[in-house]
């Protein structure tokens, strides 16, 4: 009878010891699935505050989320020359750094249109910094960990637009101002939005609500701009060629409401060709052809 409760205990020992195991198991897995986003190479996808998405609060505790509209500096480059929009199928460079320049940071970015799909594709850059990650039929311009911890970084990746017209395109923006002390609390979110209209829908008929138009003068190499203004607010102009390319850009001033007559000297190097030729008051686009010929 002894041996009988000698072999019970060891059994029930031998049960509890599985159990221990199995429970501290457990816990280890959901400790795990926690913290698995806690990668210095980037966060788990979908956390950029686009529409249907979380943030970054998800994973790192303490505060809501913050506006990025002064943090987060947000560039769009064709080349070396930032541009406000889009032409359909050009690649352009994307810029992004955070004014507060923290010692530990990190981002995540996505691009959607108006119907909140993807728009066009993401690149990453080694010498950027930036990494790409898929989830949802989205794709996410990431930190990675080589770029994580120097606080003048400005990250970059490339942006192919989309090859059709699918008007503004918004870029969802969400990066991490972290105190670096190995947990998730502490950190500070930005969150911000920056919206890229397209050359594409800069028609005949909005031009035509302005009376805009350019034309190119060979003996000066310029081109001058006339245009009626409703509004009155700073100019910005861009002369984009015929592969979507923007090859200069020059700030105007400021357009005073009703006409507006003024001129533009280009590039001597600029090449003859068939331009597009875009101004911007306070973001509102007019566009016009023109031919240089010199």
């Amino acid at each position: 009878m002894k041996k009988n409760y000698l072999i019970l205990s060891v059994a029930a020992l031998a049960l509890g010891f599985i159990s221990f195991q199995r429970t501290g198991n457990v816990e280890v897995e959901k400790f795990l699935a926690k913290n698995q986003h806690k990668n210095a190479n980037g966060a788990q996808s979908a956390k950029t505050g686009a529409p249907g998405e979380n943030n970054c609060t998800q994973c790192h505790t303490g505060t809501p989320p913050q506006s990025g509209a002064t943090e987060n500096t947000f560039v769009l480059l064709s080349g070396f020359t930032p541009v406000t929009s889009y032409t359909p199928g050009a690649t352009y460079n994307v810029s992004l750094s955070m004014a507060s320049a923290p010692a530990k940071k990190g981002f995540q970015a996505t691009a959607l249109s108006s119907s909140d799909v993807m728009a066009g594709t993401f690149t990453g850059q080694v010498v950027g910094g930036t990494s790409v990650s898929s989830s949802g039929g989205r794709q996410y311009a990431n930190h990675t960990s080589a770029s994580n911890t120097s606080s003048n970084m400005t990250w970059l990746w490339t942006w192919t637009a989309p090859a059709t017209n699918v008007g503004d395109v918004t870029f969802y923006v969400a990066t991490n101002s972290a105190n670096n002390n190995l947990a998730d609390s502490g950190d500070q979110i930005y969150i911000s939005q920056h919206i890229v209209g397209s050359t594409a829908s800069i028609d005949e008929n909005e031009s035509a609500k302005t009376n805009f138009a350019a034309g190119y003068n060979a003996e000066t190499n310029a081109v001058k701009i006339d245009f009626t203004s409703l509004n009155a607010g700073e100019m910005f102009f861009n002369l984009v060629d015929m592969n979507g390319r923007s090859v200069f850009t020059y700030e105007l001033g400021n357009a005073q409401i009703g006409k507006n007559t003024t001129s533009v000297k280009l590039p001597s190097d600029l090449k003859n060709g068939v331009y597009f030729v875009n101004v911007f008051v306070n973001n509102t686009p007019m566009s016009a052809k023109i031919q240089v010929q010199k």
